[in-house]
């Protein structure tokens, strides 16, 4: 299935809290998304990597994704080397996307920014043809999507573009409380954490309010960008 936006995250559950109402809009513009999760955040402190696979179901339907695939690298021990770089160059081959929405590239968790490395490097490496690779015995094509950018997580960058989510802010909320072990639930029992607490909950969406105030919007989500961006038409910003 050729995709028009492949989202490549760390952990299930970090599409959502970053980039899930830039999903739901596109999907609502008639775009094709996917998530690929690289690993099973099976070392997470609350619930297990099957209670996970099973909430990261549950959001893809709330999300209305076309697909969602686990890569299941390892938790905490993944590297960007060749090994991994190959995988995830398979599955930007597999989807085609014109665009991939990955991990921040510095954040608190040291998942994130090596997963933001990792996700770029392959990125560049999947359009040489000299890579070659193969599913299921079925060769790829070389394929290098035409933009790459790395969504804000729990550090504050300055974003290059934000996207207007106001109208997907809800549904939002829904596909993050999907992961109903890892966020604040008051019927779920287990050791509180730094992401389970209802202040965590609360800077989710303060955020959101604050890339949406930058640009006249009431949400938004923001996105570095390692290359300029450019546009056809000064009208077209805000």
């Amino acid at each position: 299935m050729k995709l028009d936006i492949l989202v490549i995250a760390v952990h299930p559950d970090d599409a959502e809290l970053c980039c899930s109402g830039t999903i739901l809009k596109h999907i609502a513009l008639g775009k094709k998304v996917g998530i690929v999760d690289l690993t099973r955040g099976e070392l997470g402190t609350r619930g297990t990597a099957e209670t996970r696979d099973g909430e990261a179901a549950y959001s893809a339907k709330i999300l209305g994704l076309h697909v969602r695939e686990n890569l299941r690298m390892k938790d905490g021990f993944f590297q960007n080397d060749e090994f991994h770089r190959m995988e995830v160059i398979k599955a930007i081959r597999k989807y085609q996307p014109e665009i991939i929405l990955s991990n921040a590239l510095e954040d608190r968790h040291p998942d994130h920014g090596r997963a933001g490395d990792l996700v770029y490097d392959a990125t560049f490496l999947s359009g040489l043809p000299r890579i070659e690779t193969a599913i299921d015995g079925q060769p790829q094509e070389a394929h290098r999507p035409r933009l790459l950018l790395q969504f804000i997580q729990d550090r504050y960058l300055k974003p290059d573009i934000i996207v207007d989510i106001s109208d997907h802010m809800e549904r939002k909320i829904e596909s993050i409380k999907a992961f109903k072990t890892q966020f604040y639930n008051p019927d779920v029992e287990g050791l509180q954490t730094y992401i389970s607490s209802p202040e965590f909950f609360e800077t989710v969406i303060g955020r959101a309010r604050e890339f949406g105030k930058s640009i006249g919007a009431t949400f938004g989500e923001g996105f570095t960008s390692r290359k300029l961006l450019g546009i056809d038409n000064l009208f077209d910003l805000r």
